[in-house]
């Protein structure tokens, strides 16, 4: 694996062509009727996480994100906590176009993962009734909705049955509080455990070059069962872009936490990176637009793979410039060639490292 000679970030950004999604990259919900935009953009960035926020460029960035045709939106809860659910309201209220705008966007929440306020400390995870119907109350505030279009679990409850937690998100929709359900980071069987109580319309997972873990069991579930998969982290939480070189984040930056940009698996993972980078350059595109092209790829509306679920590329950002260099990602084309020479490029497992700190690994796939 050699390094590029130069790295695509540090080059102009290509701007999106032809400006617009168009209905051909609109792919149906789950079996809801409705439909979202093959790519979206991830909130969580924008208020945690990742660097100092910049609520005045956010907006911005997602004002911009619906002019290109983006309708479909990510937050969560647990992101600040509770002040990206808030910065994405605030992004709403000020949407031109109004109501009518708003209406063509779909917009996903999560519950299930608690954090403290005041110290950030993860507190664990809850599924039980009260506390579903407690959380959406707070979300539809939070947003100033009156209704949230697509409502994740964001992690399983162990001390709580699925089907009580897909019970209680099903009296939401039954009230009109919520449009779809969806999981996040469950296994098959536990997703076929809540299509029996409630139809689930989307299931959210991480998804890249250096994360293929959901290839077989879930990817296979949610086409078997009507289930549009959300590919979160495509870009490998920036390592993917050739903008990360250095594993000297700021403070507070959670990728310090994570093994993957810890000492000799940050190196390792470093060449992997820099490998696609190589591969991009042949192509003629970014590192991240060949990213995401590789995981859209992976779904039924690339044609190349027959009986894969819809798969939607969530990506995350809270800059224009990125925002529209990954919009350009849908116009690189790769052929079963291309695809056969990334897989064998990049293997599953080719990452070093779990995905998340230890601790928190006991949260996934189950």
């Amino acid at each position: 694996l050699h390094p590029p000679t130069d790295s695509p970030r540090t080059r102009p950004a290509p701007t999106y062509s032809p400006g617009m999604i168009s209905p051909s990259e609109l792919r149906p919900l789950g079996r809801t009727g409705m439909s979202v935009s093959v790519m979206a953009l991830g909130c969580m960035g924008m208020s945690d996480f990742y660097g100092l926020p910049d609520d005045d460029e956010s907006i911005r960035t997602f004002h911009r994100a619906a002019d290109l045709g983006v309708n479909f939106f990510d937050t969560a809860d647990v992101y600040g906590p509770h002040t990206n659910e808030a910065l994405v309201g605030r992004a709403l209220a000020s949407l031109p176009g109004g109501t009518a705008a708003r209406e063509k966007l779909v917009i996903a929440t999560k519950f299930g993962l608690i954090r403290d306020p005041a110290t950030k400390k993860w507190l664990g995870s809850r599924g039980d009734a009260a506390y579903v119907k407690a959380c959406c109350e707070a979300s539809l505030q939070r947003l100033g909705v009156p209704c949230i279009d697509l409502y994740y679990q964001h992690r399983l409850d162990l001390a709580t049955p699925i089907e009580e937690t897909v019970g209680a998100m099903a009296d939401l929709v039954r009230a009109g509080k919520v449009r779809a359900l969806g999981l996040s980071e469950v296994g098959p069987d536990t997703l076929r455990r809540a299509c029996a109580v409630h139809p689930i319309s989307a299931l959210q997972s991480e998804y890249s070059l250096w994360t293929r873990d959901p290839e077989g069991g879930i990817l296979d579930a949610c086409a078997k069962l009507g289930v549009t998969f959300v590919a979160y982290s495509p870009l490998g939480r920036g390592m993917l872009t050739g903008a990360v070189t250095t594993n000297q984040f700021a403070p507070g930056d959670a990728r310090l936490a994570h093994p993957r940009f810890q000492g000799e698996n940050f190196d390792r993972n470093l060449r992997v990176a820099q490998a696609v980078e190589a591969m991009a350059r042949a192509k003629g595109c970014s590192a991240a637009q060949l990213a995401l092209a590789w995981v859209l790829a992976q779904g039924a509306w690339a044609d190349l793979r027959p009986g894969a679920p819809e798969v939607v590329a969530l990506f995350g950002t809270k800059r224009r410039r990125w925002l529209e260099e990954n919009l350009a990602a849908l116009g690189v084309h790769l052929s079963p060639a291309d695809l056969a020479t990334i897989n064998h490029q990049f293997p599953p497992n080719i990452a070093l490292g779990t995905r998340y700190p230890e601790a928190r690994m006991a949260e996934l796939g189950r």
